[in-house]
């Protein structure tokens, strides 16, 4: 057949692009051959979980001379993931139109591979915070960002505080082969504070902040205290300051919410007896003991992914739920103390009782708020806890971490696998609401990856130990070319829709593997000047843009190592065209951005646009 049937990603065949709201009116076409002789056509839609329902379409007429229209229109009433394909009736039997690949239609024995469609059903009612929109987000892991003057206060006396900032962290298993994460650089909020105007200078409108609630290791996500400020960091004033300054200057704070599993080594646990409490290691009598799933009291216990420092908590627990959900509970506590929102750990070991819970709280105590959650996938359709996960639907998630973003931009530059990029991208925005999409947490990087140069032309260090990632660095032919695609990468990732998150030293060149390799100290006075002039004049070219808030996304081209695609809104449109062939390229532009003038890079000439090596260009109206 030399016609397409159906096409998810073509308004004539569908109305609504994407996932749709309740009660939304959506409008189907089919396209079949007259030689067909249908009788019958059927909209086949599926409740995950639940039986197809069969909808009839209606005959609409011709499309041409040898092709007729059939169409459906209707409402979905509930939230929920769906799937749907079409099915026909002929004098041979009933056949069906399933997906191909890209949104396409094919006849049933057409193609060796079918599956149906998604369809992502949405709250009609679901907003996400609009101050997030068009923004950037900074990541800052507290203890290896800056260090201020102040003298610190009531810090335990079995840390190793060091005072060789920028030197590598300690790896190393000690004389009973634990690592402990016991050395720290000193990195604290009033330091944070004080480079506000650096971090501002960046373009940046929030602060994402890895741990900072009291926990004895130096990435404090063994929490051993909710309520309190880690002392190496501050007090809760301390805290307070810096969000009523970052506020005075448009900045958002937002807090890292680890609430899967606390430390042995805390207030609620106690297994170390630092504390006077009563903890649920101590005594079965202790107010939390509840939290805790003990296999064999006290010893065999539940723990995160086998660690015994990490036991588990009961999420579904009354009493827990009440301490961090209350009114008056740890959620509130910090929303109150000048926090605008949570980016939540291990979002898909967190049962959605838990979550409906804390997502109700922090809206009830700030609207406005914010709730990323840390999943790794695509979150649209999710599977964990035993059953599909409703995390974008309304009334759980804002925004999530976008690893499937992350890894489609890093691949691209990596391999220049150009189709494979846009496949990526335009799955998750034809999965995703929106409203979700508007304010999605773009990274390249995090406390958990590699840095993005190391990954993008590092060696892989995949099934590879500390000690050899350890001994990692690239050479300065590798830097420098490092160098080139990083730009590269942080441009698509700022031109993507939702919201880049710039990992705390990415903008000055820091290369590392993995923990704690990723995390080194923030190299102030040895920063790579050209790569961090980019990053500030590339985020006040992004501010300065309203599209980027809530622009629409429109595919250009991807093939042959080079992508192009646009952003749009009413009134205006960018183009991005990203080359990743080690030679430049002449891109012959669409007559409707021949007239384009550049922002980054060269301007069109006669039709084309020259784009170097491992380069790119930025072209606006």
């Amino acid at each position: 057949m030399n016609f397409i049937p159906f096409q998810s990603r073509d308004s004539f065949f569908k109305s609504i692009f994407g996932s749709i709201p309740t009660c939304a009116d959506l409008h189907l076409r089919i396209i079949l051959p007259r030689s067909f002789n249908c009788s019958g056509a059927f909209f086949m839609l599926q409740k995950d979980g639940e039986e197809f329902v069969e909808h009839r379409m209606y005959w609409a007429g011709m499309n041409g001379d040898d092709e007729e229209i059939w169409d459906i229109s209707l409402s979905v009433q509930e939230t929920g993931l769906y799937f749907y394909h079409f099915e026909y009736d002929t004098p041979f039997g009933r056949s069906s139109i399933m997906q191909t690949h890209e949104g396409l239609g094919a006849f049933w024995g057409q193609a060796n591979f079918c599956k149906e469609w998604q369809l992502t059903v949405y709250d009609k009612d679901f907003r996400t915070p609009a101050w997030l929109k068009g923004g950037i987000i900074y990541q800052i892991f507290p203890d290896r960002f800056h260090k201020s003057k102040k003298e610190k206060e009531n810090v335990p006396n079995d840390r190793i505080l060091r005072d060789d900032w920028g030197a590598e962290p300690f790896w190393k298993p000690d004389k009973k082969g634990k690592v402990l994460n016991n050395d720290y650089f000193g990195g604290d909020l009033e330091g944070i504070r004080e480079k506000l105007p650096y971090i501002k200078s960046l373009g940046v409108n929030c602060i994402y902040l890895n741990p900072i609630f009291e926990a004895h290791s130096n990435h404090r996500y063994n929490t051993a205290d909710y309520s309190k400020i880690d002392p190496l960091l501050g007090n809760e004033e301390e805290f307070k300051k810096l969000c009523k300054d970052a506020k005075k200057m448009g900045i958002h704070i937002i807090l890292d919410g680890v609430f899967s599993h606390t430390g042995d080594d805390s207030i609620y646990f106690n297994k170390e007896k630092r504390y006077d409490s009563l903890g649920a290691y101590n005594s079965k009598e202790s107010p939390y003991y509840s939290w805790y799933k003990f296999d064999e009291y006290p010893d065999k216990y539940k723990s995160w992914w086998g660690f015994e420092t990490l036991p588990e908590i009961e999420e579904e627990n009354e009493d827990y739920r009440r301490y961090i959900c209350a009114e008056n509970g740890i959620i509130a506590k910090w929303l109150n103390a000048g926090a605008d929102g949570f980016r939540l750990d291990v979002a898909d070991e967190l049962p959605d009782l838990f979550i409906d819970d804390l997502h109700s709280r922090l809206k009830k105590t700030k609207k406005d708020a914010v709730l990323i959650g840390e999943v790794w996938e695509d979150a649209s359709n999710k599977f964990s806890y035993g059953h599909r996960r409703r995390y974008l639907l309304g009334r759980q998630f804002d925004s999530v971490m976008n690893y499937p973003f992350a890894n489609a931009i890093l691949d691209f530059c990596r391999t220049g696998e150009a189709a494979q990029f846009m496949s990526s991208i335009m799955e998750i925005i034809e999965n995703y609401p929106k409203q979700c999409l508007d304010v999605m947490m773009n990274h390249i990087g995090t406390h958990d990856t590699e840095r993005a140069i190391t990954r993008i032309v590092g060696r892989s260090c995949e099934y590879k130990d500390r000690s050899w990632q350890s001994l990692q660095r690239l050479t300065d032919e590798e830097y420098e070319k490092g160098i080139l695609l990083l730009k590269m990468a942080a441009a698509i990732q700022y031109m993507l829709p939702g919201v880049p998150s710039l990992y705390y030293g990415d903008e000055t060149g820091l290369q590392g593997y993995k923990d704690p390799f990723n995390r080194a100290c923030y190299p102030w006075g040895s920063e790579n000047k050209g790569l961090l002039d980019f990053y500030i004049n590339l985020g006040k070219f992004r501010r300065e843009k309203k599209l980027f808030s809530e622009g629409f996304f429109r595919p250009i081209s991807a093939l042959l190592g080079c992508i192009a695609f646009s952003r749009y809104d009413e009134d205006d449109e960018i183009v991005i065209i990203a080359n990743r062939n080690e030679h430049d390229i002449n891109y012959i532009l669409q007559d409707d951005y021949a007239a384009f003038r550049a922002v980054f890079g060269s301007s069109p000439e006669n039709g084309a646009v020259h784009i170097g090596a491992m380069s790119f260009v930025i072209l606006m109206k």
